[in-house]
């Protein structure tokens, strides 16, 4: 290990990932890149995740293993988690405790990182199951200004940032962020690079870094059927284009995303959807100051209803695209 080299805290928030948490644990001991520090922040497991961690701990002296005194929900459990990394490290990359890093994810962010001290985030590609995720960025750009990988982001959609273990941060503004990720956001780790990337440089590898698994059981693999990623974008161009984009840009954008959501909507309110559909979207529309009564509800379904019959096969292809969407 080169002492001249930066370090990298590596920080696995864990909390009942038995099945996964030792893969996730040898991608990290299996790095090309030797400078780094593993913190394994348990969140009080009540299976076997903390004796997994403990092994790899007695291992490799690299590696550390805190168990909370209380069990907390999952984004206050990361932003604790990420107050225990090392005062001494330059760049701090979370992963989530089902995914894991390809060997030479760490090298090969630290050497972009290092080319130009601008950057705040470094990301790279991501196999999200069998899907090539984080995409947006064209080949051979390493290092562009945060606010342009922003705008493209808000204009055209589509998946940039990725997840909390696409990217790595510089250490300096995780610990300049009390709480790091917002505990009231449905799009907290997104958020965080807009907020970092309206000052800051974006840096990017062009090479599949991480993988990041497809839960059956998860949060996120349940939401799929809730057209999650639609309602994800409505929250992040009502918050953050008007601090990106000209008036003409944001007016034009949230016009044609907004009809696209609410025709989704009104198609979800005529197929029937489960209350907690409805509550799902109504929790993710109030936090950006957007009601979705009852009778609004009704009134895209009768909306939707009116397209359908003058509209059939156009109205049936769309609606069935916004679902695989």
């Amino acid at each position: 290990m080169n002492a001249a080299e930066p370090l990298v805290s590596v920080v696995v928030p864990v909390y009942n990932t038995e099945d996964f948490l030792a893969e996730c644990l040898e991608s990290v001991l299996a790095q090309t890149y030797q400078r780094w520090e593993l913190v394994v922040a348990d969140n009080r497991s009540t299976d076997r995740s903390r004796q997994i961690a403990e092994e790899m701990a007695r291992r490799d002296s690299r590696v550390r293993v805190i168990t909370a005194d209380t069990h907390i929900p999952q984004v206050p459990n990361y932003n604790r988690a990420l107050t225990l990394m090392s005062p001494d490290s330059r760049y701090c990359k979370l992963i989530q405790a089902d995914d894991w890093m390809f060997p030479e994810c760490l090298a090969r962010m630290v050497e972009v990182a290092e080319a130009d001290r601008e950057i705040g985030i470094v990301g790279g590609y991501t196999v999200l199951g069998d899907y090539l995720w984080c995409q947006g960025l064209e080949y051979p750009s390493r290092s562009v200004p945060g606010r342009e990988v922003c705008r493209r982001h808000l204009l055209k959609g589509g998946s940039v940032f990725g997840s909390p273990t696409s990217l790595m941060y510089r250490s300096d503004l995780v610990r300049a962020r009390h709480p790091f990720y917002s505990e009231t956001s449905m799009f907290e780790d997104t958020a965080v690079c807009y907020d970092i990337l309206e000052h800051a440089k974006y840096g990017f590898v062009h090479q599949v870094l991480s993988y990041a698994r497809v839960d059956q059981g998860s949060m996120s693999a349940r939401l799929i059927g809730y057209n999650a990623w639609l309602l994800h974008e409505v929250q992040i161009v009502r918050q953050y284009g008007p601090r990106f984009l000209t008036p003409e840009e944001f007016s034009e954008r949230w016009g044609e995303l907004t009809r696209k959501y609410f025709r989704f909507l009104g198609g979800a309110a005529l197929r029937g959807r489960p209350p907690e559909f409805w509550r799902y979207h109504r929790e993710g529309l109030a936090e950006i100051g957007i009601g979705l009564s009852r009778g609004r509800i009704a009134a895209l379904a009768c909306a939707a209803a009116v397209d359908l019959v003058l509209n059939p096969k156009a109205t049936v292809e769309r609606l069935l695209g916004i679902e695989r969407n």
